[in-house]
C-alpha cells in the first residue's frame, strides 16, 4: 500500500464519491418545474373546491344572486335577437334599397334578358331580375283586382322592369349606381327610394344604440351586484384572511378563492340567462307564428344561435371574474394585519 499523499482535488475519488457534474447547479432542496406545477394546480383545485363548498352552503342565496345577474344579462341579448328578427321580417337591406329600371316599351324579352345579364356582372350588384311586360300585367291584375278592366285595354301599357339589388348600402354609392344604370340603352327611368333606405337605417341604428346603452348600464349593474356579493363574503372571512396574511399568505393566495367564486356566479348567471332566452323566445314565438299565419306568412322567430349562447356564457364568467377582482382589490389593503 502506497503512502503517497493524495491531492486535495482527488480526495472525493479516494472516498468513493462520484464527482459532481458541472451542469448540475441547482441546490438539492430546490423543487423542479413539475413539482411547482403540481403544487400550483393543487392550490387552484383547493380554491375552486372551497368556493363551491361555500356556495353550496347557501343554495337559495346563491341561486337568487345568479338569477338577478341572469335577468340583467338576458335583456340586452334578447332585444338584440328581436332586432335581428325584425330586420329579417322587414327584408334585407339590399331588398329595401332595390333599384327599379323601367324599360322602354319597344324593349323585348331577349333584349331585357341580355341587359339584365350585363348588369348582374357588375361588382357592385348582388342580383338582377327581369320582369317582362306580360308578367308585370299579370301581377297587376292579381294584386289590384282590375282583371276585367285591364282586359279592355287595346294593348299592354306596362313596360318591362329590371330589379337591381346592390351589394353595399351607401347613399352616395346607391345614387351613383342609379345614375349609371339610368344611362344604359333602353332604360327609360331608374327609380330608387332613398327615403325608405334612410328610414330603415335610422330605425335599425336607433335600436342598436338603445341596446348598446342598455347593455353598458346593465354591465355596470352586474359589476356592482357581484362586487357587493364578494364584499359580503370577504367580511364574513375577515378574521380568517387576517390570520392568513399574518402567517405570510400572499395577496394572490387570498384573492384566488374569491375570483373563483365570482367566476362561478358568472357561470350560473350565464347558464340561467341562456335558458331564459331559449324558453322566452319559444313562448313568444307561439304568438308570432299565430299572428303571421293570419297574414298568410310562415314567419317565425329564430332561436338563440349556439355561438351567441357560448358568447353569453363566456361574457358572464368574465364579468363575474372582473367584479370579484375589483371587489377584492378594493378591500385587500384593509385586510392587512394590524
Amino acid at each position: 500500500m502506497s503512502n503517497t499523499p493524495v491531492p486535495p482535488s482527488r480526495v472525493s475519488e479516494r472516498a468513493g464519491v462520484l464527482p459532481k457534474k458541472p451542469n448540475d447547479k441547482r441546490p438539492a432542496n430546490e423543487p423542479d418545474f413539475s413539482t411547482l406545477l403540481l403544487s400550483w394546480l393543487d392550490s387552484h383545485r383547493a380554491s375552486l373546491a372551497d368556493s363551491l363548498r361555500r356556495l353550496g352552503r347557501q343554495p337559495i342565496g346563491s341561486f337568487f344572486t345568479c338569477l338577478v345577474m341572469a335577468i340583467a344579462l338576458s335583456l340586452p341579448m334578447g332585444l338584440s335577437l328581436l332586432l335581428d328578427n325584425v330586420e329579417r321580417l322587414g327584408g334585407s337591406w339590399q331588398r329595401a334599397a332595390q333599384i327599379s329600371l323601367f324599360m322602354q316599351l319597344d324593349v323585348d324579352n331577349a333584349e331585357g334578358e341580355r341587359l339584365r345579364a350585363q348588369i348582374a356582372e357588375r361588382p357592385d350588384v348582388a342580383a338582377a331580375d327581369w320582369v317582362s311586360r306580360e308578367q308585370a300585367l299579370a301581377e297587376l291584375e292579381q294584386q289590384a283586382g282590375l282583371g276585367e278592366a285591364l282586359k279592355e285595354l287595346p294593348e299592354n301599357p306596362l313596360p318591362g322592369v329590371i330589379l337591381v339589388t346592390p351589394k353595399q348600402i351607401d347613399k352616395a354609392g346607391l345614387e351613383s349606381l342609379r345614375q349609371h344604370l339610368a344611362e344604359l340603352p333602353g332604360v327609360q327611368q331608374a327609380q330608387l327610394d332613398l327615403l325608405w333606405v334612410e328610414r330603415l337605417g335610422a330605425i335599425l341604428g336607433l335600436g342598436e344604440r338603445f341596446i348598446f346603452g342598455l347593455a353598458v348600464l346593465l354591465v355596470l349593474a352586474l359589476l356592482l351586484v357581484i362586487g357587493n356579493t364578494i364584499r359580503l363574503h370577504i367580511e364574513n372571512r375577515r378574521s380568517e384572511i387576517e390570520v392568513i396574511k399574518l402567517v405570510g399568505g400572499t395577496d394572490s393566495y387570498v384573492r384566488r378563492p374569491f375570483l373563483y367564486m365570482g367566476a362561478l356566479y358568472g357561470f350560473g348567471a350565464g347558464l340561467l340567462a341562456w335558458l331564459v332566452l331559449v324558453y322566452g323566445l319559444d313562448w313568444l314565438n307561439q304568438a308570432v307564428v299565430r299572428l303571421a299565419g293570419l297574414y298568410g306568412s310562415d314567419f317565425a322567430l329564430a332561436g338563440v344561435p349556439l355561438e351567441d349562447g357560448l358568447s353569453l356564457m363566456a361574457g358572464a364568467i368574465l364579468l363575474g371574474y372582473i367584479g370579484a377582482w375589483l371587489a377584492v382589490a378594493r378591500h385587500l389593503r384593509e385586510l392587512a394585519p394590524r
